[in-house]
């Protein structure tokens, strides 16, 4: 992994809220589930990040929890490079709902949730409010607009955002990566995968996606991908299938997908199973 030299901000926070150790608890499944050593690690992270970058309001107030949760979703991809920080990020602008390509709040054109900026945009972030806290409240889903955005930027450290992290150029493990990827992505076009369709975008779209997948449920990515589970270890570093990284319970509608990840309704599955 590439080590890069730690940026310097003024009005560093040096003391975590006590406040937020009992909403991680109940919020971030992935806090949840660490040891308090590791829970303490994880704090002085996000302390980190928080003092490293700037998080602006547009159109919307930077709340409490938002610092909470932005910051523990910079922290979960990369737990276990001790060493690194988003050397590539210096603010994050906070919208209070999806936008469009030309930055448009609510626009009926577009809807996009998150942004890694490029350009004159460039060590920004542009992330949706409500799919930030979407993502730690849903239960069933695969998906966390946060962390996608965050893997974008690890992936981009090296300079290319091309679904290849440098974990895996360390361990010669780049061209069977690749191959698999493609692999996936047909599979996905084809409509014989459960992983999200914008996965097939391409490479990076692919690996932010599957990312997503394995920090939210890394279980039934092991037991439907196993092989791409293994990949997930290996890059990121932490082997989570063990872990119960479920959010906390929620009443689940007759119109909802199914919990069993069968791809029906629940009322057309299992609820119809309970009734017999």
């Amino acid at each position: 992994m590439c080590w890069f030299k730690r940026k310097n901000k003024q009005n560093a926070i040096t003391v975590f809220p006590v406040h937020w150790k009992s909403k991680l608890v109940t919020s971030v499944p992935f806090y949840r589930n660490l040891s308090d050593d590791k829970r303490r690690h994880f704090e002085k992270r996000m302390l980190v990040f928080l003092s490293t970058t700037t998080i602006t309001g547009i159109k919307t107030t930077v709340e409490d929890e938002d610092r909470m949760l932005l910051a523990a979703s910079a922290i979960i991809p990369i737990f276990a490079f001790s060493n690194w920080y988003y050397h590539n990020l210096n603010e994050v602008l906070l919208y209070p709902a999806h936008f469009d390509d030309n930055f448009a709040i609510g626009s009926h054109s577009k809807a996009i949730l998150g942004m890694v900026g490029f350009g004159y945009m460039d060590g920004k972030m542009i992330i949706s409010k409500k799919s930030l806290h979407h993502g730690f409240k849903n239960e069933t889903d695969k998906s966390n607009t946060a962390i996608h955005e965050f893997i974008h930027l690890i992936d981009k450290a090296d300079g290319d955002i091309d679904g290849i992290l440098p974990t895996l150029k360390a361990n010669s493990n780049v061209v069977p990566w690749v191959h698999l990827m493609k692999k996936k992505i047909e599979e996905i076009r084809a409509s014989k995968s459960d992983i999200r369709a914008y996965g097939a975008t391409n490479e990076a779209e692919f690996l932010s996606v599957v990312g997503e997948y394995f920090f939210e449920r890394p279980q039934l990515l092991a037991k439907k991908h196993p092989v791409l589970y293994e990949y997930m270890e290996l890059i990121f570093g932490q082997p989570l299938v063990d872990r119960s990284l479920r959010k906390k319970a929620k009443v689940i509608q007759h119109w909802d997908p199914c919990p069993c990840d069968s791809g029906k309704k629940f009322r057309n599955c299992c609820l119809k199973k309970t009734k017999h």
